[in-house]
């Protein structure tokens, strides 16, 4: 046993996380280049240009920070909630906001058009707004699956706050409330800002409760993961790829942001 651990042992063990390492890159690097070298580059910008991707960028752009600004916004006391309070039932009420992260979307999706099935569902889409087949929809679904990630990020934030900053602002005379938008806040911004950017990244590409919930209509719905699925449809595969282009390039802008916003903090 000693002799495994020995130089040539840790030297073994070196070259294996290396090579596991090495085989997820090539992996990854392996599947983006084969859509490089499949696309016809002469008619890759006209159709990235055309009129039906250019809508479903501005659609996915608008209903993703949509639902991300909807989020945050529940997600932060909900975090905040769960992380610095002790109340009956917290353990149940914590595995509940974790369903969304594990259950499949389009099982969110289709759950969501069951409930518009209904007859609180019907009266909420009478009175209030439409949201099945519609856009309001979209931002919907994509709420339904971003706001369980939300809270999750956002309550390793706060429970990474020490109490005792909190404490030391009640006894400046802080109201709690104030405690929370002058002390806690300001301390949890870092990781608001990351939260807010992988949350967004996570509502561009949503797809499987997306479509259950607001179909998949051209020009109507159409985010850029429904207008994948369109095109391949339709054997329209040089277009689907020009979609898979543009969601790939949010992504790593998005993650570029975050890794330079965390090593900035970091270095700070």
């Amino acid at each position: 046993m000693k002799g495994f651990f020995s130089l040539p042992g840790e030297r073994l063990f070196h070259v294996a996380t290396l090579s596991a390492l090495g085989f997820l890159l090539l992996f990854f690097v392996g599947i983006i280049s084969s859509l490089a070298t499949y696309t016809d580059w002469r008619q890759f910008f006209s159709i990235l240009f055309s009129k039906e991707i250019l809508f479903a960028i501005r659609l996915t752009l608008f209903t993703s920070t949509m639902a991300t600004i909807i989020s945050m916004v529940f997600a932060v006391p909900a975090a905040y909630a769960i992380s610095k309070t002790n109340f009956r039932g917290k353990n149940i009420v914590d595995t509940i906001l974790d369903l969304p992260i594990v259950i499949s979307p389009i099982a969110l999706g289709a759950a969501l058009f069951v409930f518009f099935n209904t007859s609180l569902g019907r009266a909420l889409e009478g009175n209030l707004m439409r949201f099945v087949f519609e856009v309001p929809g979209i931002v919907l679904a994509q709420f339904t699956i971003i706001s369980a990630l939300a809270v999750r990020l956002l309550k390793a934030t706060f429970d990474s706050i020490n109490p005792r900053y909190e404490r030391v602002g009640r006894t400046l005379g802080y109201t709690k409330i104030k405690v929370f938008f002058k002390v806690t806040l300001p301390l949890a911004r870092n990781g608001l800002i990351a939260a807010s950017i992988l949350t967004w990244a996570r509502a561009v590409g949503e797809f499987g409760a997306t479509v259950t919930v607001a179909g998949a209509m051209k020009m109507k719905t159409e985010t850029l993961p429904i207008a994948i699925f369109l095109n391949l449809a339709q054997a329209e595969v040089e277009r689907a790829i020009a979609v898979v282009f543009v969601l790939v390039a949010i992504a790593v802008i998005a993650l570029v942001i975050l890794r330079r916003f965390t090593s900035r903090r970091q270095t700070s």
